[in-house]
């Protein structure tokens, strides 16, 4: 096999790579070194070692995958299978539908591979994961029996995760602009998926599909979160904005919610909802969808004086770099306030945030000056992040990206 190429990292980043950090951003190597996307290289700080993937691109030059070895195809089989135990209580709760490689929360830094029944959909964060496309491939039908396994690239000149890389990362994207790449939908192996493949998220039915919509048309890392706005909701008048395809709406329809109004701008959103609705033969009587933008559906609520026992903020990220951060607090302190009025006295609002770039407490204290705006105190009687299967590190704090945050309005 060919040497593979030596890496030289200031000692500054030590501490960090010892424990466990798996990225060097290309500020930290040298200027002269320049190889092709995908390449293997052996990164050495002090008497620290890390084998790596090289991106020619973007802010991060290596992601760390091992410090014991350089990766073989038995190697990313045992993390793959470790992030499959990890999984076991999904499973068996039977969720046919969620997270099953998390990127770096699993060891796999720059790519998330999402199971929906028997297919999965691996996403890639990076233009090197072409490397391991053929060992991830034979480690996911090694793992389980599939039918089918789709590959989604969108690659970004990013700063941070954010999955919805998920998204965040992490979660539902911001409207495309120039700088933002279109995703490509390939199936790599079996047969393609039906386009009304359903799948089951604690007894409830979503039809998705697999080369279409965002993030397929179900947000997996708020499936526990849904459940709990379900607890919340009997006899409720309830407000789901940036509804999207009405999970939430789901839910809160399922606890008994006496009426359920979903909001969301996009096209077809409205159809997708009320197909979901039926799948789990819910009252649609008892379901509203209004395709228009949340932020002037809220405003035009305050005029009117409408109010909500339980209003659901689930927003796309404000947020994809350190620049945006100030305004993406802004933002988020303005839609609060909207959202504040919008509550009866004594009753909920349940608000999240998928922007990494907004820590748990700085999005608490947009809620708080949001309460300030709208003459409102907030009691927070919630908190949650992510679920199981979105895991964050210890040594990886950027891994953690979603906040969700429920309380009464006073």
């Amino acid at each position: 096999m060919a040497k593979l190429p030596h890496i030289q990292l200031p000692n500054t980043l030590k501490e960090r790579l010892v424990q466990g950090h798996p990225w060097v951003y290309r500020n930290h190597v040298p200027a002269q070194m320049h190889f092709p996307s995908g390449t293997w290289v052996r990164a050495q700080c002090g008497n620290w070692t890390g084998y790596g993937l090289w991106d020619a691109n973007g802010p991060i030059a290596i992601r760390i995958f091992s410090e014991q070895q350089l990766p073989t195809p038995q190697w990313l089989r045992e993390q793959v299978g470790s992030a499959w135990d990890l999984r076991l209580s999904l499973r068996e709760k039977g969720c046919t539908a969620y997270r099953w490689l998390f990127g770096e929360g699993d060891g796999l830094p720059g790519l998330t591979v999402d199971l929906y029944g028997q297919f999965a959909v691996i996403q890639t964060y990076m233009e090197g994961a072409t490397a391991l496309q053929d060992w991830l491939i034979d480690a996911l039908k090694a793992t389980t029996s599939l039918q089918g396994i789709y590959l989604r690239t969108q690659h970004r000149n990013r700063e941070s995760i954010d999955n919805k890389p998920e998204p965040k990362t992490g979660h539902k994207p911001e409207p495309k602009t120039e700088n933002q790449a279109e995703s490509k939908v390939e199936l790599l192996w079996g047969k393609p998926a039906p386009t009304d493949l359903v799948v089951i998220e604690h007894g409830l039915n979503f039809q998705v599909n697999l080369q279409a919509g965002q993030k397929t048309g179900l947000f997996l890392d708020h499936r526990e979160n849904r459940r709990f706005i379900e607890g919340l909701s009997q006899d409720r008048d309830v407000l789901n904005c940036f509804a999207y395809t009405g999970a939430f709406s789901l839910y809160a329809l399922r606890g008994k919610a006496r009426q359920v109004t979903s909001v969301d701008i996009g096209k077809g959103l409205a159809e997708a909802a009320s197909t979901n609705i039926a799948l789990n033969q819910l009252d649609s009587q008892r379901h509203t969808f209004v395709t228009q933008d949340c932020f002037n559906l809220l405003n035009s609520y305050v005029e009117q004086g409408r109010r909500f026992d339980l209003l659901i903020l689930d927003p796309p990220s404000f947020a994809k770099s350190k620049q945006n951060r100030h305004a993406a607090q802004r933002a988020y302190t303005k839609l609060n306030a909207l959202a504040l009025r919008c509550v009866a006295p004594g009753g909920l609002l349940a608000t999240a945030s998928c922007t990494s770039q907004i820590s748990t407490e700085a999005f608490k204290e947009a809620i708080a000056a949001a309460g300030a705006s709208a003459g409102r105190r907030f009691q927070i009687i919630h908190e949650a992040g992510q679920p199981v299967d979105h895991p964050v590190p210890a040594q990886f704090p950027e891994g953690r990206y979603l906040k969700f945050v429920v309380g009464r309005v006073r």
